[in-house]
């Protein structure tokens, strides 16, 4: 089913009376005790409040189904034994969409700026910036997430930066995790000579191959002006060498053809589907598609199709300094996976040797995420980016709608920025994702919340991984021009990443550091 996602502004205003609402909620809330407690918050010990601590005025999302249950009622976002009222804040004061763990973004952004160049704005997604960094989020011990929840203040009045962070379990020990079957779909047209593109694929293929396991198996398509499968789906043990000597005879050819590349590439995954395995393809191109079809919505089209017949998700890594940002990006959208680009050889590693694991394995399907902000204590929010992953929020709980599909070793983060009220004081937002099992499919929830009081009194007192994501995000919005409140300017930002790149002694910062410096050279 493919996602029914709306795209409604980014800043809401109050349109309700609160006190009405609030005694209202009041009598329904003794009568059916309904309102969630935090599950998992973050940010110190203030922000994990119990339900005794709870503004009561304002309600979280509905209870968490359990493994199993008939959640039809929540999903039209009735409760039972209620007034026709849904037990839900306004709509103005809900904010919905699907998890998300691309990085593409920011990873193009860096090679850009590092060749003297601005991105264009339109390639700046603010949630693949602040997704590039670790976080230090508590981890669950199975399957699906732990939420945290905190927030600072800026210097700008009365606002301040809200961080949900969503986390999953710890990878699993290479032993662990279920047999792959992996679907290379190459391109080698022309534009694939230059260097850091083919070579470099080459180069992370050979070495990848050599981390998988015997029971992992593995198909490669090459795509020109017309795609062919070099190697049916194979199973490495003692065939190594077959894939080793396939992927060394790749070479460039002409046109890019990448629809079908694509259509070849599922067909292959098709015909050496394995039951019990983790069946993806994945894409490795510049997105400069420029012969064959190149429409994208049916080479989009192509995508759903086999995502919804056979299960198969896509993984698209990027490469190229000229890069079809925009098709890469919503071919992994549509395919159910996500993209990544790698400029280098520590980025190819990262994404092929660190990342493609995780990716194997799945601990959710579906998951969306949903935060509830309180009309007593906020004026106005604005989610720092996911345009493209935006949910209606009557879908949250809609088990048919599309959400995001994560591995073990994901973090997900999003960022508001909260504008509260004068003087607000109490419950501040509830956050809440919702996934399926990816053996049983049955739905899961958690949730946790923040309280004004549990704000650090300044972006500086946060702890360092808030920070980063405040520059990250701020650094994303700069590039955009998209006027983040409380967005300080470049020179800032980057004397600030320098000093969280010696306090955390994290080389991803540094980077982000030397990418800020980069801008504002392009000035």
């Amino acid at each position: 089913m493919e996602t029914d996602r709306t795209r409604p502004g980014q800043e809401y205003a109050r349109t309700r009376k609160p006190r009405r609402l609030r005694a209202t909620l009041l009598a329904l809330t003794a009568a059916g005790g309904l309102l969630l407690t935090a599950c998992g918050a973050g940010g110190g010990s203030d922000s994990n409040t119990s339900n005794a601590n709870n503004r009561t005025g304002f309600p979280a999302p509905a209870p968490a189904v359990t493994s199993g249950g008939d959640d039809s009622s929540e999903r039209d976002g009735e409760q039972t034994g209620t007034p026709d009222d849904k037990i839900a804040p306004p709509p103005d004061y809900l904010s919905t969409f699907a998890l998300d763990v691309d990085t593409a973004s920011y990873g193009y952004a860096r090679r850009a700026l590092a060749e003297g160049r601005r991105p264009d704005p339109s390639t700046i997604r603010p949630e693949e910036f602040v997704n590039s960094f670790h976080q230090d989020y508590d981890r669950p011990d199975g399957n699906g997430f732990t939420v945290t929840v905190d927030g600072a203040r800026t210097d700008k009045s009365n606002w301040s930066l809200v961080r949900v962070g969503l986390a999953t379990r710890t990878a699993d020990s290479a032993t662990e995790r279920p047999p792959a079957a992996l679907t290379f779909v190459i391109d080698v047209s022309g534009s694939m000579s230059e260097t850091g593109r083919l070579d470099l694929a080459k180069k992370s293929l050979d070495e990848m191959t050599d981390r998988l396991h015997d029971d992992d198996s593995v198909a490669l398509v090459t795509f020109s002006d017309e795609a062919e499968t070099v190697l049916p789906m194979t199973r490495l043990g003692g065939h190594r060498g077959q894939v080793h000597d396939a992927v060394d005879e790749l070479e460039t050819q002409s046109s890019t053809n990448l629809g079908a590349g694509v259509e070849t590439g599922y067909a292959t995954a098709t015909e050496g589907l394995r039951k019990g395995a983790t069946n993806r393809v994945v894409l490795i191109s510049d997105g400069l598609a420029n012969t064959g079809d190149t429409n994208a919505d049916s080479i989009l089209d192509r995508v759903a199709h086999e995502r919804r017949a056979h299960g198969i998700t896509l993984f698209g890594v990027g490469v190229g300094s000229d890069y079809g940002d925009a098709l890469m990006e919503k071919l992994a959208d549509k395919g159910d996976g996500h993209t990544a680009y790698v400029a280098n050889d520590a980025d190819a590693h990262k994404v092929f040797v660190d990342q493609l694991p995780q990716n194997i394995d799945l601990t959710a399907r579906d998951a969306k995420a949903q935060v509830a902000f309180d009309p007593e204590t906020v004026a106005q929010f604005r989610l720092v980016g996911y345009e493209d992953r935006k949910v209606a929020d009557d879908d949250f709980r809609n088990d048919k709608v599309d959400g995001g599909e994560i591995g073990p070793g994901h973090t997900v983060t999003a960022l508001y920025a909260v504008r509260t009220r004068p003087g607000a004081d109490g419950h501040l937002a509830t956050a809440s994702v919702r996934w399926l099992d990816p053996n049983t499919r049955a739905p899961h929830e958690e949730s946790g919340q923040l309280e004004t009081d549990a704000l650090h009194d300044s972006l500086n007192s946060a702890p360092a991984t808030f920070q980063v994501t405040a520059v990250a995000a701020y650094f994303a919005d700069t590039l955009r021009s998209t006027e983040l409140p409380g967005n300080p300017g470049l020179g800032e930002l980057a004397s600030r990443a320098h000093t969280l790149a010696k306090e955390t002694e994290d080389k991803d910062v540094r980077q982000l550091a030397e990418a800020i410096d980069e801008a504002r050279r392009t000035d």
